[in-house]
């Protein structure tokens, strides 16, 4: 039986890994803040995070927030792993993250480096964005009387089952170095997506396309973060919602 431990176990992402694992009969350690018995901030590190990583088979990295910390997340965790001499750390990033100056994306993209300089073995995969973070910002402008979308833009909205899938087989493998991006099966203007939830929800509003400045709305409009030739998802955008 193989031992894993999963950070941000209990979160959109690594609450499926988790469950595909202990699915298949594996051992499977859940890493985050409030949950024991391995409660850690990644951001501080401590004894705990030292017990969480050791004797472990396999690492997969999926805590991850928009507010910062990252990096000093993964320096922490790499720095047990090596302790422990884990032989296999798993990274889970987003497509673009080189391509497109978003501090998010440039934060995710620090991570590989540490990553990938860690000495460890690696493995790191990049995907398009959820289902469910499109429908958050959906949500979020639904509730104006407009939508007000990003004129230009377009998405490549992945099924997370999917990604936890592929993670999940990838853990159990060998370290792989950059493996192949996964991106949803269709490439979509945010226009369109949002009169598809529209429609899926019964709300009315009109949806307003708006011009905005900056080098990171111009990377997105120019598709950095999207991966046409690695269209391998299944789920559509509709039938996440249909389930929804």
């Amino acid at each position: 039986m193989t031992t894993i431990l999963v950070t941000g176990g209990t979160g959109t992402l690594g609450r499926l890994v988790t469950q595909r694992l202990r699915g298949e009969g594996h051992e499977v350690r859940v890493l985050s803040r409030h949950s024991e018995p391995y409660a850690v901030d990644l951001r501080r590190g401590g004894p705990t995070l030292d017990r969480a990583v050791d004797g472990v088979d396999a690492l997969v990295h999926c805590a991850s927030t928009p507010r910062g910390g990252d990096e000093q997340a993964a320096r922490n965790l790499v720095e047990a792993a090596q302790r422990a001499a884990v032989p296999h750390l798993v990274y889970i990033s987003i497509v673009g993250v080189d391509r497109v100056p978003f501090g998010y994306y440039e934060a995710k993209h620090a991570v590989e480096k540490i990553v990938e300089g860690s000495g460890l073995g690696w493995t790191v995969l990049r995907t398009t964005q959820f289902h469910d973070l499109v429908l958050q910002v959906l949500e979020a402008f639904a509730k104006l009387p407009v939508m007000p979308l990003p004129a230009g833009v377009r998405d490549q909205p992945i099924e997370v089952a999917e990604v936890a899938d592929r993670l999940a087989e990838l853990a159990l493998g060998s370290p792989a170095g950059r493996v192949a991006d996964m991106g949803g099966p269709e490439v979509r203007t945010f226009a369109d997506l949002a009169r598809t939830y529209l429609k899926a929800t019964g709300k009315r509003r009109p949806v307003l396309s708006v011009p905005l400045a900056g080098k990171a709305y111009r990377a997105f409009r120019e598709g950095g973060h999207l991966a046409p030739g690695q269209a391998v998802g299944k789920g559509t955008f509709e039938e996440y919602l249909a389930r929804r």
